[in-house]
C-alpha cells in the first residue's frame, strides 16, 4: 500500500515510521493516533485517488487540518491519515463579489491576512486561528467569538468541493447567495467531521473590514443582567456587537496567576466579567476627533456611562489605544491555558438560549458539589450566543463520578432547550452523549444517509455516530 499512496503523492510526501510522530496526538495529548501513514496530497485528484485506493481495499481514512481539535476527531488506528497541510493556496480574493476561493489547508489566519489586504474580513476567529486550517473549520462548523454578529463557519462559506467516501469529486463550489437547487450537500458536509468526504476547496463569504474598534471590560450585577446589557447594546449601536465574552471571578484569578503581565480587569473584584466589542465600517465613528478620539470609543463610553446610572452595570473600562485592546483580547484568548490544564479535566461545550444562561449555571452551582466536594468549575462562555464552556477541575480521579457531572450537565442542558455540543464537534469524545442523548430518529437517519454515501464505512469511521 505504501508503493501505491506514493505513486500517487510522491514517496516524499508519504510518511512513517519516526516522521509519524507529529501526528501521533492532538495538541492536548489526549487522543491518540497510530496511522499506517500520513499522505500530504498537493491536489483534489491526489486526494480522489487516496481516497479511491482506502475505498478499494477497506482501509480507513482520517482526514486531519491543523490537528487543534478538543473532540479526537483525527484519531485512530491502522488507518491512512490524509493530512490537507500541502494543499494551501488562496485562490483569489474578489473584491467588489466580497469572496475568497481557498484550498482547505490554507491556515485560517492567513485568510484574515489575505482579506485585510483587500479592506475585507473573514470575520471566523478564535485562538487556534494561526495553526488550524480553514478545512477543518468547516469539517467541524467551528465558531468562535464573532458568532453574534456573523455566524457560525456554515454561516460563511457560499459553496466547497469534496472528495465523497468511493473517490468521486462533488464540485458544489457556488458562489451564489440563494440557491434552491434540491438538497443543499454543502450543509451537509460541513459539520460532519470528514466521515462523509473530505473538503478539499471553498468559496468563502467576506465581510467589510471595520473601520474601527471599541472594546470594554464591564462587570455586570449578574449573568441575565449581561444578557440585558447585550440588548441594549446591540440596539444602541445597530447591532454592531462583534464579541460578547464572559469570564467568571475565578478564571480571571487563574489568568492572573499563570500570566506574568496579566493585570486585574477593575480597580475591585466583581464576579460577572464580560468583554464586549463592537465594530464600525462607518468612517464618521471610526475617523478620530480634534481631540484624538475616536466617535465610536466614546459613543460606547456614554452608553456604558448610562447604564452604570441605571444600575445596569456594576463597572466598566473601555480600551483607549490597540495595545489595552489587545490585553482585553488576550485575557479571553489564554482559554486554553487557564482551563485545559488541570488534571482531571471533564470538558463541557453546551449551548443554550441565550435567556437561559444564567439557570444553566445557577443549577450546576448547586448540583456540582452534590457529585464531587472538591470539584471545581471554570467557565468561559461566548454569552452572545449561548455557549457555555463548562469545565470542571475535578477532585474525584473516579470516571464514573466525571461521566455523573457530564450526565448532570448534559441533564441540565437539555432541560433548557440546549445542546451537548456547541461548536467543537462530536468527534468520539461524546460518542456517549450522543447515544443517549440524541433524538434516536435523528441518529438513525444520519447512519442511513452515511451508509448510501460510504457502504464500506472508510472515512473516518467510529465518529460523530455511535454504535
Amino acid at each position: 500500500m505504501i508503493e501505491q499512496l506514493s505513486t500517487i503523492v510522491g514517496k516524499d510526501h508519504v510518511l512513517t515510521g519516526g516522521d509519524l510522530a507529529r501526528w501521533g496526538q492532538d495538541w492536548m495529548g489526549q487522543y491518540k493516533s497510530d496511522p499506517i501513514a500520513v499522505v500530504r496530497p498537493a491536489t483534489t485528484q491526489e486526494v480522489a485517488e487516496v481516497v479511491k485506493l482506502g475505498n478499494a481495499t477497506k482501509t480507513p481514512i482520517v482526514p486531519v487540518s491543523g490537528n487543534t481539535g478538543l473532540a479526537g476527531g483525527a484519531s485512530g488506528q491502522g488507518h491512512i491519515m490524509i493530512s490537507m497541510e500541502r494543499m494551501n493556496r488562496i485562490h483569489d480574493i474578489r473584491k467588489d463579489a466580497r469572496i475568497a476561493i481557498v484550498d482547505a489547508g490554507v491556515i485560517l489566519a492567513d485568510i484574515h491576512s489575505a482579506a485585510d489586504a483587500e479592506d475585507l474580513v473573514f470575520p471566523l476567529t478564535f485562538g487556534a486561528r494561526g495553526t488550524c486550517l480553514i478545512g477543518g473549520c468547516m469539517a467541524t462548523n467551528a465558531g468562535g467569538s464573532n458568532v453574534v454578529r456573523y455566524g457560525n463557519t456554515r454561516d460563511l462559506v457560499l459553496g466547497v468541493e469534496v472528495v465523497l467516501p468511493n473517490g468521486e469529486i462533488a464540485d458544489l463550489m457556488s458562489e451564489l447567495r440563494k440557491d434552491n437547487s434540491g438538497y443543499n450537500l454543502k450543509h451537509l458536509v460541513i459539520g460532519a467531521e470528514g466521515t462523509l468526504g473530505i473538503i478539499t476547496k471553498a468559496v468563502l463569504k467576506l465581510s467589510p473590514k471595520p473601520k474601527a474598534y471599541a472594546t470594554a471590560m464591564v462587570a455586570a450585577p449578574s449573568i441575565g443582567k449581561g444578557l440585558q446589557l447585550l440588548n441594549q447594546l446591540q440596539d444602541a449601536t445597530g447591532g454592531s456587537v462583534e464579541a460578547f465574552e464572559y469570564m467568571p471571578r475565578a478564571y480571571v484569578e487563574r489568568h492572573l496567576e499563570i500570566t506574568e503581565s496579566a493585570r486585574e480587569p477593575f480597580d475591585a473584584p466583581y464576579d460577572v466579567n464580560i468583554m464586549v466589542e463592537v465594530g464600525t465600517t462607518i468612517a464618521a465613528k471610526a475617523n478620530p476627533d480634534a481631540s484624538g478620539q475616536v466617535p465610536l470609543v466614546a459613543e460606547l463610553e456614554e452608553i456604558l456611562a448610562d447604564l452604570f446610572e441605571d444600575g445596569a452595570i456594576l463597572d466598566a473600562t473601555v480600551a483607549q489605544n490597540e495595545a489595552q485592546r489587545r490585553a482585553m483580547w488576550e485575557r479571553r484568548e489564554a482559554a486554553a491555558e487557564v482551563v485545559l490544564v488541570h488534571k482531571p479535566l471533564i470538558n463541557h461545550d453546551i449551548a443554550v438560549p441565550l435567556e437561559k444562561v444564567a439557570a444553566f449555571c445557577e443549577a450546576m452551582e448547586k448540583r456540582l458539589p452534590t457529585l464531587d466536594a472538591g470539584a471545581k468549575a471554570m467557565i468561559v462562555s461566548h454569552l452572545g450566543d449561548g455557549n457555555v464552556h463548562y469545565s470542571v477541575w475535578g477532585k474525584s480521579q473516579d470516571p464514573e463520578v466525571h461521566d455523573a457531572i457530564t450526565e448532570a450537565v448534559e441533564d441540565e442542558t437539555l432541560k433548557l432547550g440546549g445542546s451537548f455540543s456547541a461548536e467543537h464537534g462530536i468527534g468520539v469524545s461524546k460518542l456517549r452523549s450522543m447515544a443517549r442523548r440524541k433524538d434516536p430518529v435523528s441518529i438513525a437517519a444520519m447512519k442511513a444517509i452515511k451508509a448510501v454515501l460510504d457502504p464500506n464505512n472508510i472515512m473516518n469511521p467510529g465518529k460523530v455516530l455511535p454504535e
